[in-house]
């Protein structure tokens, strides 16, 4: 009976270890009076935008200073997005950095006639940009996947996302053109 105990107790302990190691990629400080979150595709080419013009400025102003925390979640919209969201979940200690390279370079990697053929360039990208990833294993890996789409889930229930990028502020959906300004405004009304 103690061996029953002892193993149940031990495939918990495991699952726990595995359910900490995916976690959110964020940029900023816990504390931060104002949270934002971006629900994003890394195959839409609005939401590297958002990351090449808008995200550079609002880390400068605002993040940096510790006013405000971004939470990026997952909302892909084909399987390539689906896995190249599953890379960043793969090493979160990298998720950000990783997130930020495949963003800063998204016409090297989402190419192709095919899925098979961008995901293969994703490897391919990943690989040559040096993260020591394990592609198999991370777009394999039934507990990244459910992590990512649940993000995707919950953005539809929650807010009704449909499109990306989507911006929340405080709970509360940005509905402006999303461009640096009308982001500005939103956050200093909030300060």
């Amino acid at each position: 009976m103690k061996k029953i105990y002892l193993l149940i107790f031990i495939f918990f302990s495991i699952t726990i270890n595995v359910n900490a190691e995916i976690g959110r990629i964020i940029s900023g400080q816990k504390n931060a009076k104002i949270v934002i979150i971006v629900y994003e595709s890394l195959t839409c080419s609005h939401c590297a935008d958002f990351h090449k013009v808008v995200y550079p400025q609002l880390k400068k102003d605002y993040i940096d200073t510790g006013l405000v925390k971004i939470e990026f979640r997952h909302f892909p919209l084909d399987l390539a997005a689906l896995n190249a969201s599953k890379i960043t979940q793969c090493k979160s200690e990298q998720g950000l950095e990783i997130l930020e390279s495949l963003y800063s370079n998204q016409q090297a990697w989402v190419k192709g006639s095919s899925v098979e053929e961008v995901n293969n360039n994703l490897k391919q990208f990943i690989k040559k940009e040096g993260f020591n990833i394990n592609y198999e294993k991370c777009v394999n890996d039934k507990e990244i996947e459910d992590y990512v789409l649940n993000d995707r889930i919950e953005g539809v229930k929650k807010f009704k996302i449909n499109a990306t990028p989507t911006i929340i502020i405080n709970n509360e959906k940005f509905e402006k053109s999303l461009n640096y300004k009308n982001l500005k405004k939103s956050l200093e009304k909030l300060i």
